[in-house]
């Protein structure tokens, strides 16, 4: 098994998870009672022990028409009668080091639910050899050649196909799914809609995001394709070649096509991901017309899986076993037939679960907050409902990496430890104001819940032609100024130096306690963006009669 190499990389899993995995694979592959015993120590010695008896888990190379070599594992169940078939689970690997062998703690569960299962790491990726796509034609080309090798083997039923991926491979699932009729249902977690939106997000880079999942790509196993991209967003030059990248390997392409085969599909993302568009994946929710599922979670990219994949519980991968057995015939799942619709986890609780039939049914009526100018001898300004506040204007100086303030200090860990309860704490007494711009509410009379889209319009100047600033909402307790994120959006103006934008931020469901301010935060630098901010320089924030500033918030009380 490949040795995870950058511990910085937020994608990499811990020693104790490479361990793991490498246990399970042992035992998969040998499963005498000193590899299958090796297991005990983490409790899984009798899940594979049974694994061992009821299916066949072999690793083998398939061999594209190009001659790249395709790294995969297939286990399939025992003692099948004469003539009887099984459903397949396809399962294209995540983005990770270990590629497909990160699936591994999911096999005995498929096998003992009656499923044939194919893992595979996509061309360059892991052990397979090629250069990496980036889900592109090619991969979702080789996608269909190894469906065709999977149905040419004994007792794979080609009517009852499903696939199931978690982030790179729900990309590379939903595209395949796409190409190729036989994939009879899609499971996606971590899952993206449209790749352009997640790397420019209001015209501005996701550039820290970008830049680990390049890392982790090794940029040396890429297509030619792919690095000129990588330094064309590098050097801030989103052109044609860019857009048409992007779009390629967006599944909202083939809206049409899921919607006129009717495809079954589950998708799941967080409120706090920071690698894909949360706003894209409920646009491609909302918009499928088929039999469709999304679950968004507390926490960040593969936050909630991760447990899942590694053979643990978690809500994805149980609603994913109930939502294939529902439509391929299987029996991995535990529990009720899977619901439609909605489900959720409200900010902080990952205990919580909420259920609605759309998006529409789930978003809160805007409420609207005009933002006002700062009281004299003040620092921060109001931000109430009532009546328009023109007439003020407030500078925020371009002042590089030190505001006090940022999106999420660590990719993924930030998530996982808000998962845990720990969600990140923002002193915002220490936010400079040179550097930021607040305006903050009144205490909440009771507890309210934000959930649904928020908007925000500021008139904005800037000393140069193009600048980017970020607006972050907290939920503060004004005892001690400590306060947690809610949302945030990023927005970089353009060849202009003065605009009234008008722009969405991230949806959120967040519950809020009794006596807490929502406080609104403009500051011109985040290092999880690329800014086009010339330092020294200003950005002055206005609210001119008729395009007053505000924001709108789902607000309402907490039933």
């Amino acid at each position: 098994m490949p040795v995870q190499e950058s511990p910085q990389n937020p994608f990499v899993l811990s020693a104790e998870d490479v361990a793991k995995l490498e246990a399970i694979r042992e035992a998969l592959l040998d499963p005498s009672p000193r590899r299958i015993g090796r297991l005990d120590q983490w409790g899984l010695a009798d899940e594979y022990e049974t694994q061992a008896e009821v299916g066949t888990y072999r690793e083998i190379p398939i061999v594209m028409a190009d001659g790249t070599r395709i790294d995969a594992g297939l286990s399939t169940p025992r003692n099948l009668a004469p003539g009887q078939t099984c459903p397949a689970i396809v399962m294209p690997a995540p983005l990770n080091d270990l590629g497909r062998l990160a699936y591994l703690g999911t096999v005995p569960r498929w096998t003992l639910g009656g499923y044939a299962v194919l893992t595979y790491s996509q061309r360059g990726l892991a052990e397979s050899t090629g250069k990496i796509q980036v889900a592109g034609p090619q991969d979702v080309a080789d996608g269909v050649e190894i469906l065709d090798w999977l149905t040419e083997q004994d007792a794979v039923d080609p009517g009852r196909i499903g696939c199931f991926g978690s982030s790179y491979g729900a990309g590379t699932s939903l595209l395949l799914a796409a190409q190729d009729e036989r994939v009879k249902a899609v499971v996606g977690t971590s899952a993206w809609s449209d790749l352009f939106t997640s790397l420019l997000e209001n015209g501005t880079r996701h550039i820290k995001a970008f830049e680990s999942l390049v890392s982790l790509f090794h940029e040396e196993r890429c297509s030619k394709e792919f690095r000129d991209v990588i330094d064309k967003i590098r050097r801030n030059i989103i052109d044609d070649e860019v857009r048409e990248f992007a779009r390629l390997r967006s599944p909202i392409q083939h809206l049409k096509t899921y919607n006129s085969r009717n495809v079954p599909i589950l998708m799941t993302t967080h409120w706090h991901e920071t690698i894909f568009s949360v706003p894209a994946v409920i646009d491609l929710f909302t918009r499928l017309q088929g039999p469709k599922s999304l679950l968004v979670q507390v926490g960040d990219h593969g936050n909630g899986e991760l447990p899942g994949l590694l053979g643990l519980p978690s809500k994805p991968t149980a609603m994913a076993y109930r939502w294939m057995d529902h439509y391929l015939g299987g029996q991995a799942g535990i529990g009720p037939e899977p619901r439609f619709g909605i489900r959720s986890e409200y900010m902080p609780n990952p205990m919580s679960e909420l259920h609605h039939d759309d998006w529409a049914s789930y978003a809160l009526p805007k409420q609207r907050f005009h933002l006002g100018a700062v009281p004299t001898g003040q620092q921060d300004a109001p931000m109430a409902q009532g009546q328009p506040q023109p007439g003020w204007t407030r500078s925020v100086q371009a002042a590089g990496p030190d505001t006090g303030i940022i999106v999420a200090p660590e990719i993924i860990f930030t998530g996982l430890a808000e998962r845990a309860g720990l969600p990140h704490v923002y002193k915002t007494a220490e936010i400079k104001r040179d550097v930021a711009a607040v305006w903050t509410t009144t205490p909440l009379e009771q507890p309210m819940r934000v959930q649904g889209d928020l908007e925000a319009r500021l008139t904005v100047k800037a000393q140069t032609n193009n600048a980017t600033f970020v607006a972050y909402l907290l939920d503060c307790d004004p005892d001690n100024g400590h306060a947690a994120i809610i949302t945030h959006a990023p927005y970089t103006l353009t060849d202009q130096q003065a605009a009234t934008v008008t722009f969405r931020l991230q949806p959120a469901h967040y519950v809020l306690r009794k006596g807490r301010r929502l406080q609104l935060i403009i500051d011109s630098y985040d290092p999880f963006f690329a800014d086009d901010q010339t330092i020294p320089s200003a950005l002055e924030i206005t609210s001119p009669k008729g395009n007053e500033s505000y924001v709108d918030i789902p607000l309402a009380p907490l039933p």
